[in-house]
């Protein structure tokens, strides 16, 4: 598979677009557990999730703080380190075996210098991406950890299955037995 049949899946390239994104956005395999990055570390590379599950965690007091997981379709970046060239705060992990495609700083600039259109593209899905993550952070705030527990069953229910509980836990800012009594409470509804 190439980068190129995904994107023209959604928008048309030309054939020299199709080429270059080909040469300058490799297609990778990750292992379960690889760290794509880690905090101090600046981000020199984003991703877009073709198979698997990344998560995105803070270290706060030893205790990891789960607040995103990407998974098929989904693009990576730590935005912050990535476009200012600074260290990252948090960490990316492979939660299972994982094929992405990945995007390098500097060949990301060469691309954009030699197709600009691509870097529209870019922006518009950037967009898109940042309304949902505003979405997501207002939900977490507004939400009770059943009602967040209720949404993730709802739009995002594979991660049961994927992801493993403690993660979760940690995803909806409660700890593994307070989310063990969220979904007894749940299941004593049905």
């Amino acid at each position: 598979m190439k980068i190129s049949e995904l994107m023209s899946q959604n928008i048309a390239l030309s054939a020299e677009e199709c080429e270059a994104v080909d040469q300058y956005i490799p297609i990778k395999t990750f292992k379960k557990g690889t760290l794509l990055l880690k905090a101090d570390q600046i981000a020199n590379d984003s991703y877009f999730t073709i198979k698997g599950c990344v998560r995105l965690y803070y270290v706060v007091d030893g205790e990891d703080k789960t607040t995103h997981f990407f998974t098929e379709g989904d693009a990576i970046a730590s935005m912050n380190s990535y476009i200012n060239r600074v260290p990252a705060n948090h960490y990316l992990e492979c939660v299972e075996d994982c094929t992405l495609a990945v995007l390098n700083y500097e060949k990301e600039k060469i691309l954009y210098k030699l197709f600009p259109r691509l870097e529209s593209i870019c922006r518009v899905s950037m967009e898109d991406d940042l309304g949902k993550h505003q979405e997501m952070l207002a939900s977490h705030i507004t939400k009770s950890p059943e009602q967040r527990y209720l949404k993730l069953l709802n739009e995002r229910a594979d991660l049961l299955q994927r992801v493993p509980q403690y993660h979760l836990a940690s995803y909806l800012g409660v700890k593994p037995e307070s989310l063990s009594r969220i979904r007894k409470r749940i299941q004593s509804r049905d």
